[in-house]
């Protein structure tokens, strides 16, 4: 999947432990202008450096996993995670909205020709 926005935050990686480190960033997401969405990604290991050559508002296209897992505690109790990863940035030029859809792009999307 993928989608292009601009770019809102870039955090510092963090060691989370001897063999992971993560490094997350926002994106501001406006499918619709009056009600942007504030979308956190995160980056893994070697991909961590992935976001260093770009700076805040610039317009992006993130290319990124949907990815989940569930974690239960030392009660029992069973809670879910949702995360999305980063895997290739690239500079985007932004919409113009006189001239171009403000539909969401994304990869691997169903045909368009489904009845609902």
């Amino acid at each position: 999947m993928n989608i292009q926005g601009k770019l809102i935050e870039i955090y510092e990686t963090k060691q989370i432990s001897d063999k992971f480190r993560k490094r997350e960033f926002v994106v501001e997401y406006a499918e619709n202008a009056q009600y942007p969405q504030f979308i956190k990604f995160e980056l893994t290991q070697n991909n961590c450096d992935m976001i260093d050559s770009f700076k805040k508002n610039d317009f992006i296209d993130v290319h990124f996993d949907l990815r989940g897992k569930p974690w239960t505690n030392k009660e029992g109790v069973t809670t879910y995670f949702t995360s999305l990863a980063a895997w290739k940035i690239q500079k985007a030029s932004p919409a113009d909205p006189d001239t171009e859809s403000q539909e969401p792009h994304f990869e691997n999307a169903p045909d368009a020709d489904l009845p609902f």
